[in-house]
């Protein structure tokens, strides 16, 4: 088998290119993917050449993390079925060519124990599933605060705030520069940082990947506060130790979702507590990569790209 797939063949050179399948065995899946979707934190990292250090990382590679498509063969220890709708975090299966993360392509063969089943119904909503597992994993645990601020109102941002309304509790605070990206709130406020004077936020999360941020939000926490990383950042991280200090502050780093985090979303989807709507903004045919992945990572007004597959030979 074959397939043909999104390749960086080196920083700001993507093409398409048809590359060989892994020969599946009997815990896989074959699965035809409909629609993925462009990460604009590590996918632009990888695209600009500015990634850290990162285990797999190397060139040639086929990014992508956030695909949906249909199971079209399942081996007999694989715990799938044909005609299944999944969502797949990625795959390692086109030989020499790195996966990381290995998504964006038309097919790909992943263990069945990585191909979650989803609705449907939701189509290219399910790409998705990652953010919000990622979100999920960020500030769902006994001993976590949830977010009164949050720094950026991308995609992450709007659905960390979605999950810290669930909580029933006050709901937060988002910080956007950017008026058009400040657009979209439901249920919570936006607001400039210059126009914010608060100074007793509890818990921080910064989405925004800003390496000089951590200063500026130190300053707007109470005593004891915490600061959560939950983006993804290409510089070394610093910050001036007496303001710290006399406010006790705690800083911990939000690392990447885990199994139980996607289920959960998955639940809170399907109850129709947690709505993915209004959160994708761009479309593009897979056969137009080059160019869907250029404005993804240049265009401001660009929350989340999706490439359509369906099209695709």
């Amino acid at each position: 088998m074959e397939t043909v797939a999104v390749v960086l063949e080196e920083p700001e050179r993507l093409v398409l290119s048809r590359l060989d399948l892994a020969h599946p065995g009997d815990e896989d899946v074959v699965v035809d993917i409909d629609w993925s979707g462009i990460s604009t934190g590590t996918e632009r990292l990888l695209w600009s050449g500015r990634m850290p250090p990162f285990p797999g990382l190397g060139y040639p590679l086929v990014p992508g993390y956030e695909s949906v498509g249909r199971i079209t063969a399942a081996g007999s220890r694989s715990g799938r079925q044909v005609g299944e709708h999944v969502f797949v975090p990625g795959a390692r299966c086109f030989g020499a060519v790195r996966g990381l993360f290995g998504g964006a392509a038309r097919r790909v063969v992943v263990p069945g124990a990585r191909a979650l089943p989803i609705d449907g119904s939701l189509n290219e909503l399910g790409v998705l599933m990652a953010l919000a597992a990622t979100a999920c994993h960020a500030m769902w645990g006994a001993d976590r605060a949830r977010p009164d601020l949050i720094v950026g109102h991308g995609v992450l941002g709007r659905l960390l705030a979605r999950l810290a309304m669930l909580a029933g509790e006050e709901p937060p605070t988002v910080w956007e520069r950017d008026a058009g990206r400040a657009q979209g709130a439901v249920g919570y406020r936006v607001v400039d940082p210059a126009e914010d004077p608060r100074k007793d936020y509890r818990a921080i999360y910064d989405v925004s990947g800003d390496s000089k941020l951590l200063d500026t939000l130190i300053a707007r926490l109470a005593p004891q506060g915490e600061i959560v990383l939950a983006g993804f950042y290409s510089e070394p991280l610093s910050f001036a130790f007496p303001p710290a200090f006399m406010r006790e502050a705690r800083i911990r780093v939000a690392a990447e979702w885990r199994e139980a985090d996607l289920a959960t979303v998955k639940r809170l989807i399907e109850e129709g507590r947690l709505s993915l709507d209004g959160l994708i903004t761009h479309r593009c045919a897979a056969e137009d990569a080059p160019s869907a992945y250029r404005t993804a990572f240049t265009d401001p007004t660009c929350l989340k790209m999706i490439l359509d597959w369906r099209g695709y030979a």
